[in-house]
């Protein structure tokens, strides 16, 4: 069957080995890579027939990333990051240059080659750095949006440098093809800018209307391999000109439904490359040539990842953003592959500097989701070795706040939480380790502090010490554990509100002794189902009774035993049923020690009470001859006025507002 056994191999192993990353909690491209690795043609196993058609088809799987990276990519994201990006990242480049030119020299090879060297690990690895970013979670975070621009930076630099690389042969040849390929690069993109706002929406409403979802995937599949076909017919990069479409299309109305669609075809095909990656690792070559190995993969790797972290330092990024950028680009990207093969069809470079950089990549690359896993603990003890760093704070009030509310998180539901404390003029303000969160927040006026809630520096600058309440939006049980704890040691009496990630957690959540918990897709639920019941014209009442009832049954194991939930859940029951207030009975008032019958209430003051709490036990709907005690919370229903009224005979006369 030829590369279609090929290819059922590789996919089967790779599930397994996925599976094997997973339950041992490891990114699952580093199954991915070892599957490659087992069928390359160097380690002696399973050699596949078709190995240059699988590393064609891994051509199309980074052109997909890329495409898929486009739809994500916004002109609005890279603001924040655009002077590291675009000063910073061509200084990134240069230095790293500059450092493969020296080891090529301390290796004795010849000018053109040490250049060579420089050039191919100056690049760092667009598909890795995603896949990991993805995994762990950082995709969003300010840290990624550093490290996606400079990559994007990167990718761009790989079209003149398959121009200007070869002229190191001969010089006198070369200027006129780099003219050529600018010229070419701008008539492109401004192609593409013309399609894109022109025609491209056009096709898209077209394809929509025809309503079907198989033409839809087909259509933007074909749009971003299409449109990368078209930049290599010209010359420039297959993959480039994928991003680009991505970023085009990514602009009009159907960018998301794109980008969902186009993840799954994207994730096969980068296995593919992935896998093909892993077959070029030789371990004959490496034990050969193990020495020139390890001095290339470490100095490459704590040399580039010392430049990028520097370099964050000088570009004013502070906290994680410096250690996750050194730990996250150190390793030898793809184009490098694209670069090396050129540079040994043109004769350029040696085999032995091909399989070296080949070699220095593979391993990089395994190493990256390894490494990068450590970036959230070495900044703790960072932290814990510096704590004079101080926060990115925003509108942080000039004096110091005190009785507040501090969110954690600020995204969507941190945000609406703030807007909604800010109306009733509560103090509050949000913890967050998304530079954008915190840049969106200043634009609603919030009070906002850039920093990891987890960190004791961070809940001091939040003043925990003199928080009223925590309300921990993020649903992770680890983070929420570290937040709680470290608020706790700061503030013993501090009641915290959390977001559990479902209802298997509650008693994780218990154990943290947390005053409230909410479980959004429960709420969701049980919102959903009301309104349906609505729908089937079943009485208000019975819907509340049913829906509380789900809400008392879930959450009584996760509240103390005795009845005070119970009388929490019917009280809030009761409020749901009807506009009603509670109002405390106090001694030597009016209603001090009389029936409800003596109090003749209806005719007084036109109100009624509903129901009474007593001794923490709830007594609904007291007959007229229910005496009423003070320190009893009745419930009264009735207008304002008649509330009012109430009011006045439940307090002393010597109590009463002499204006009212």
């Amino acid at each position: 069957m030829g590369i279609a056994t090929d290819l059922i191999f590789l996919v089967v192993t790779a599930f397994f080995s996925g599976v094997v990353m997973q339950k041992l909690g490891q990114p699952l491209v580093l199954g991915y890579i070892l599957t490659g690795i087992a069928f390359s043609p160097f380690t002696g196993g399973l050699a596949l027939t078709s190995v240059h058609e699988i590393e064609l088809l891994a051509e199309i799987g980074v052109a997909l990333l890329l495409f898929a990276l486009g739809l994500e990519f916004s002109i609005k994201d890279l603001k924040p990051v655009k002077k590291i990006a675009l000063i910073g990242t061509p200084i990134q480049i240069m230095l790293t240059i500059a450092m493969g030119y020296g080891i090529g020299q301390l290796m004795g090879w010849d000018v053109k080659s040490s250049i060579w060297l420089g050039t191919l690990v100056s690049l760092s690895s667009t598909m890795v750095l995603l896949k990991t970013l993805m995994s762990q979670g950082w995709l969003g975070t300010l840290s990624s949006k550093v490290m996606v621009g400079m990559l994007i930076v990167q990718d761009l630099a790989v079209v003149p440098f398959m121009v200007l690389l070869p002229m190191l042969n001969d010089p006198s040849v070369g200027w006129l093809s780099l003219e050529i390929a600018i010229i070419k690069a701008v008539l492109f993109l401004a192609g593409m800018i013309l399609f894109g706002t022109r025609l491209l929406p056009r096709i898209m409403q077209y394809i929509a209307l025809l309503g079907s979802r198989e033409l839809f995937m087909l259509a933007i599949t074909a749009i971003g391999l299409g449109v990368g076909y078209v930049t290599y017919l010209v010359g420039l990069s297959f993959a480039f000109g994928a991003f680009v479409a991505g970023m085009v299309l990514s602009e009009s109305d159907y960018g998301h439904q794109a980008l969902s669609d186009i993840i799954p075809v994207r994730d096969l095909f980068g296995l593919l490359f992935f896998a093909s990656v892993g077959m070029l690792f030789n371990p004959a070559f490496v034990l050969a040539h193990w020495q020139e190995v390890l001095i290339l993969v470490v100095i490459v790797s704590i040399g580039k990842g010392t430049i990028f972290a520097v370099l964050a330092k000088i570009f004013k990024y502070g906290n994680v953003v410096p250690l996750a950028l050194g730990l996250g680009l150190f390793q030898v990207g793809e184009f490098s592959f694209v670069l090396a093969q050129l540079g040994l069809s043109t004769n350029s470079i040696s085999h032995e500097v091909y399989s070296l950089v080949l070699t220095t990549a593979v391993i990089t690359m395994f190493l990256t989701p390894i490494v990068s896993r450590y970036t959230t603990r070495l900044y703790t003890l960072q932290k814990h070795w510096f704590p004079h760093e101080s926060m990115d704070s925003i509108i942080v009030p000039k004096s110091e706040i005190r009785n507040h509310v501090i969110i954690v998180g600020g995204g969507r539901v941190g945000i609406r939480i703030a807007q909604v404390l800010k109306r009733l003029t509560v103090p509050s303000l949000i913890l967050e380790l998304d530079q954008l969160r915190v840049e969106r927040a200043k634009k609603f006026e919030i009070t906002a502090i850039y920093g990891d809630a987890s960190h004791e520096v961070v809940l001091k600058a939040a003043n925990t010490s003199s928080a009223r309440l925590l309300i921990i939006t993020t649903p992770e049980i680890v983070i929420a554990q570290a937040i709680v704890d470290r608020a706790r040691i700061m503030n013993s009496s501090i009641q915290v509100v959390a977001r559990a990630p479902g209802v298997e957690f509650l008693e994780e959540f218990k154990k943290l002794d947390i005053s409230e918990v909410v479980i959004p897709e429960f709420e969701a639920g049980l919102e959903m189902a009301r309104k349906a019941l609505v729908h089937l014209h079943i009485p208000a009442s019975k819907i509340q009774h049913y829906t509380e009832s789900l809400r008392q049954d879930l959450f009584a194991s996760f509240y103390s035993e005795n009845e005070e939930y119970k009388i929490l859940e019917q009280l809030r029951m009761a409020e749901l049923q009807y506009d009603l207030q509670w109002v405390l009975i106090k001694s030597g008032s009016f209603l001090d020690g009389k029936t409800i019958r003596e109090t003749q209430l209806r005719t007084k003051t036109e109100s009624s009470v509903v129901s009474v709490v007593r001794d923490d036990k709830l007594v609904p709907n007291p007959d007229a001859d229910f005496r009423l005690k003070a320190n009893d919370r009745a419930a009264i229903i009735g207008t304002d006025s008649a509330r009012e009224k109430f009011f006045q005979m439940a307090v002393p006369e010597n109590d009463h507002d002499p204006e009212s």
